[in-house]
């Protein structure tokens, strides 16, 4: 499995053709998904033939918890976000988890392995103008975490072309 956090600022700064509808102004990493994959191609498996997403099938009191630990940044929409999820990843994992579990394990893996206070912890805050080295960045969550994390960045698009090039931290795998 890749579980997979985004830093909701990131993800609708960098949207240029379809922007975020609805954003959230969240200023801590977010669930983007639990992914079953395999070494060979990370990105598989993925929309397999499992049993579509039921929101029944997500207790109350979860779906309190996923608001928080998963929501959707981009438009707001937090079901259809898990169901997208569920159905594009979750399906695959029925051998393991079915989608109850699925997203308890996911919340769990949230609260557990909290990037923003890890990142806290090692005095790497976000801020507007404040740059960091990737391995500042791998240091505290791998030393957190027992695993060698892998950072997903964009380029700015807001950022000057002849300038010096930085990327915005998108996600942690």
């Amino acid at each position: 499995f890749q579980f997979v956090q985004q830093w909701p600022p990131t993800n609708c700064r960098v949207r240029i053709k379809r922007p975020c509808s609805n954003p959230r102004p969240l200023q801590y990493f977010t669930i983007h998904g639990l992914w079953p994959s395999n070494y060979s191609n990370p990105t598989k498996p993925s929309n397999c033939n499992g049993s579509q997403f039921n929101f029944t099938k997500v207790s109350p009191k979860m779906r309190v918890k996923l608001k928080r630990s998963w929501p959707d940044v981009e438009s707001g929409n937090d079901t259809r976000f898990w169901e997208g999820e569920w159905n594009k990843h979750g399906t695959c994992s029925e051998g393991s988890l079915n989608q109850m579990q699925y997203f308890e394990r996911s919340h769990e893996m949230w609260y557990s392995f909290n990037i923003t206070e890890i990142l806290k912890n090692a005095s790497i805050v976000p801020h507007p103008t404040q740059t960091w080295k990737y391995s500042d960045i791998v240091a505290p969550i791998k030393t957190a975490t027992k695993r060698t994390p892998v950072l997903r960045c964009k380029p700015d698009p807001a950022q000057n072309k002849s300038g010096p090039k930085t990327q915005l931290l998108h996600e942690v795998v």
